[in-house]
């Protein structure tokens, strides 16, 4: 199998074919199982996306049309066809969120690492996104990072505590 280059890394290397293999097997090479399928094969690769070269193999190795995988890819918002981050934050856009402080949380974050919403740091290791609901009403105002839920962020210190867990490379990933 040839390998095909992005930025930074080759995509489809045999390595990674193996590994993705593994996922669609795991999960019984059952389509109604592809949400599963594409996120564990998104939290494999760097940056955290579905490359097309990925979202072409899975395809023809579950035998479902393409578009089926992009209209999963394009529907879940968990899910992702551009390259985003090393750490990818989602902030949650529901109403409770609003109301006990999401915008505060996102101003804090869009200010520490000085960047927007759908955009990643110049060194590619946080990217911030709105996301619906995770499940963290009850201590939110609340961010998740690449799956870690962090609640309770009410002051710009509880922010800044966080983010340096990742600055600081102790945060298990």
């Amino acid at each position: 199998m040839n390998s095909t280059k992005t930025k930074s890394f080759e995509v489809l290397t045999k390595d990674l074919a193996c590994k993705i293999d593994t996922i669609i097997n795991n999960f019984g090479s059952n389509s109604t199982r592809l949400v599963g399928i594409l996120l564990d094969i998104q939290d494999i690769i760097p940056k955290q996306y579905i490359p097309r070269e990925v979202a072409t193999y899975v395809s023809e190795k579950m035998n479902i049309p393409l578009s089926k995988v992009y209209d999963v890819i394009s529907f879940y918002g968990a899910l992702c066809d551009i390259p985003r981050a090393d750490y990818v934050i989602q902030l949650c856009d529901s109403v409770v969120c609003k109301v006990t402080g999401n915008s505060f949380l996102q101003d804090t974050i869009t200010t520490l690492l000085g960047i927007k919403e759908n955009e990643s740091t110049s060194d590619g290791k946080y990217w911030i996104e709105s996301t619906p609901c995770f499940g963290a009403c009850d201590i939110s105002p609340a961010m998740r990072i690449n799956g870690k839920v962090y609640g309770h962020l009410t002051t710009s210190e509880s922010v800044k505590a966080v983010l340096d867990k990742y600055n600081e490379g102790s945060v298990m990933v």
